[in-house]
């Protein structure tokens, strides 16, 4: 089983907004798979939506997401979507 990751640079001038976060808790919860989301030394789970606001991800900000588990496969894509929203 290798760990789904994927980089992405922020686009949105809103940064993390409540939307996208609020995407990543419902995927996270529908998900077999640990969702990760690190900014520099930072890293939370994407269920917990405060930790998510709480890391103050900005607009040109590079956020690494990790997917890990057994439906890594189906999960990660739905990972990416989300991303397009920040």
């Amino acid at each position: 089983n290798n760990m789904k990751e994927y980089t992405y640079q922020v686009k949105n001038e809103l940064g993390m907004h409540a939307r996208p976060a609020g995407m990543f808790v419902k995927l996270a919860k529908q998900s077999q798979s640990v969702i990760e989301i690190q900014k520099g030394d930072k890293k939370v789970n994407v269920s917990r939506l405060l930790a998510v606001m709480g890391m103050g991800i900005r607009q040109g900000d590079t956020i690494t997401l990790t997917v890990d588990g057994p439906d890594e496969e189906q999960v990660f894509p739905e990972v990416q979507k989300v991303c397009d929203e920040i």
